[in-house]
């Protein structure tokens, strides 16, 4: 089964073995992606401050530092994580002397992802959609020569306006079907801000215009989908069964580890792509010992959510 679908979108860097465990094993995936504008608050809260660095390059040093750190930690693998998204400055760096996706797959089992949105662009009708991405097509190309399996783009919706979450999906899938056509699976990320006084609704209509996208996708084109935790238990169920989706996850989207736990444990199916959570508790100035510790417990504690 695995092998036909593969064919079906074309697939080169993808195989039978990274399909199937993203699709049947226990786990969660990591968010690894934090961009050039998310850098900066990432490090502090990792212990590093802003007057350690002086420059994007040192920057982009630092944070590749700490998820070196997180990436070679003996508590993080593929016995409890089936992913990890990159961000395209990690994607280009090495690790321990492989390149970064092929460290993952090869050491540690982990399926590598990579972020391609560019960010957002400015808000209308209560939504985010997604700066322009001219060079997608090359970005997408050079991902398969690095071994990448699929791929991470985030919108954001912020109100229950028709139209903007709309907007949001539209474009989630338009780009979504470039990305299966370059033989990657995309990650398609409508985010609703958890802040949102009018959550439920939106999600409401969020879960509407993502199954009426769903249903015009072609046999064997894959997708999945990450998506802000419910208001509703097992809200997105229906997404969970759709016969073109292959993973269902959760971004964390401001909650603590021990809320966005909470609420995952209630949605069946559903697994964790958490960023900040992940990191939650780590520090430049813990020993190895206790990094090691604390990753592990936050490690284990998100892959128990998930496996609910």
């Amino acid at each position: 089964m695995f092998l036909n679908l593969c064919e079906s979108i074309a697939v080169t860097t993808i195989t039978n073995e990274q399909l199937e465990k993203i699709r049947t094993t226990p786990g969660f995936i990591a968010a690894l992606d934090q961009s050039g504008g998310s850098t900066p608050k990432a490090l502090q809260n990792y212990g590093v401050s802003p007057d350690a660095f002086s420059n994007d390059a040192e920057m982009y040093d630092l944070i590749h530092a700490m998820r070196c750190r997180i990436m070679t930690s003996p508590a993080f693998d593929g016995n409890r994580i089936m992913g990890a998204i990159l961000f395209e400055n990690t994607m280009d760096r090495e690790v321990e002397g492989l390149s970064t996706a092929d460290y993952l797959w090869q050491v540690k089992r982990v399926v590598p992802f990579l972020k391609v949105d560019k960010g957002l662009a400015d808000e209308v009708d209560g939504a985010q959609v997604m700066k322009a991405m001219p060079g997608l097509d090359e970005l997408l190309a050079r991902a398969r020569t690095k071994n990448i399996f699929g791929t991470k783009m985030r919108s954001v919706i912020k109100t229950a306006n028709a139209a903007g979450v709309n907007a949001v999906v539209e474009q989630q899938f338009d780009v979504g079907r470039q990305i299966v056509a370059a033989g990657l699976v995309p990650i398609i990320e409508p985010e609703v801000d958890i802040n949102s006084p009018q959550k439920a609704a939106t999600e409401e209509l969020l879960k509407k215009a993502l199954m009426t996208h769903l249903d015009r996708l072609e046999a064997g084109q894959l997708v999945m989908l990450k998506l802000t935790l419910p208001e509703q238990d097992n809200f997105y169920a229906d997404c969970i069964q759709h016969a073109n989706v292959l993973k269902v996850v959760a971004l964390s989207g401001g909650y603590s580890r021990e809320e966005a736990n909470r609420r995952l444990s209630a949605q069946h199916g559903m697994v964790a792509s958490f960023s900040r959570a992940l990191t939650e508790g780590l520090s430049a100035q813990q020993s190895d010992d206790e990094f090691n510790q604390v990753l592990d417990t936050s490690i284990e504690s998100i892959y128990q959510a998930s496996i609910t």
